[in-house]
């Protein structure tokens, strides 16, 4: 079969389609021709040598996928040739086939196409996890979402939009509308505008509840200074670098806040499956309904992932980035 490759440590221009391996199903899973596969950071990142996948999963990029089922494991019930699924893997969905256990896919809503499909795993179930499990954000709460138009960010303005939460964001000038269509009460200039200034005028000094973070280092004395008491700084990422110098940590005692750090990859597989459980009853009926909605920003044809890599380090997306897999 064909897949995607790449050097490890290397740039977009390592990317090439080559042949590779065959798969087979495991007991538990399932062979899927592969339409279509979510673009991640975590992708960038492992293509950097940044992020390797866990032990035991492919090494070929990709986290999200849709397709169709066309093998079956030994011990497959769930699902039969043909039927349209999506799902979160380890690695390996920039590919003509993928594996996937059977319990960790989902089927796809009839109001979605296969490309709308691809882009939905990642993201929203790591703003599930974020908001749900480890924000535990209630309807009477706000929440700040940084870099609210990325795929993750578009993503918990509408599960946050859903538990009738208070949501302000931040995003550039050309992002921000996107935001405000989704959910989200406010949006913040970060590029223009100090968002703590901001933050505090628009709650009366009082600061949010809970704040979903990529950035990191940049922003975490700011974060730390505008949650509100018994407040959460649920953190996704280090886009701005991992490591602060001259932190003052007595806020973190003295309103009882909580900082957590949030990653899926990694977890076993008995969690994630108890995740896409989970979030199936919750997201599933409102994808249908149309309540909920993956945004995609632009589809790239698989020969053309040098570009797809080139366009999310530029950050040029609103939402997802789909490659689709001929």
């Amino acid at each position: 079969m064909k897949a995607i490759i790449h050097q490890d440590g290397g740039n977009a221009d390592t990317l090439k389609i080559a042949e590779v391996d065959d798969l087979k199903p495991s007991p538990e899973q399932i062979l899927v021709k592969v339409k279509a596969a979510g673009l991640n950071r975590a992708d960038i990142m492992q293509r950097d040598g940044k992020y390797p996948p866990p032990k035991g999963a492919s090494k070929i990029l990709g986290l999200e996928i849709s397709g169709e089922v066309v093998e079956l494991g030994s011990g497959v019930t769930k699902w039969k040739k043909g039927d349209l699924i999506f799902g979160l893997i380890p690695g390996g969905g920039y590919s003509e086939y993928a594996v996937i256990h059977e319990q960790m896919a989902m089927p796809i809503p009839k109001s979605l196409s296969l490309i709308e499909a691809a882009a939905i795993p990642e993201v929203f179930l790591t703003s599930y996890q974020a908001i749900i499990y480890y924000g535990k954000l209630k309807s009477s709460e706000m929440v700040l979402i940084h870099a609210g138009a990325s795929g993750v960010g578009t993503a918990a303005i509408q599960i946050a939009r859903e538990l009738q939460a208070k949501i302000i964001v931040t995003a550039s000038e050309e992002k921000q509308e996107t935001c405000i269509k989704l959910g989200a009460w406010k949006a913040i200039n970060y590029k223009i505008n100090d968002f703590t200034q901001e933050v505090l005028a628009l709650t009366n000094n009082d600061g949010v509840d809970l704040i979903i973070d990529f950035i990191g280092a940049p922003y975490l004395q700011k974060n730390i200074d505008i949650l509100k008491m018994d407040g959460r700084l649920i953190m996704l990422s280090f886009l701005g670098g991992g490591k602060v110098e001259n932190f003052d940590m007595r806020k973190i005692i003295s309103k009882r806040l909580s900082i957590i750090g949030s990653a899926l990859r990694s977890r076993d597989l008995d969690y994630q499956i108890k995740l896409v459980n989970e979030f199936s009853l919750f997201a599933l009926g409102k994808f249908n309904s149309g309540k909920l909605r993956p945004v995609v920003d632009k589809i790239f044809n698989w020969k053309e992932a040098t570009s797809a890599h080139k366009y999310m380090e530029a950050n040029k997306n609103t939402g997802k980035i789909v490659l689709e897999i001929e």
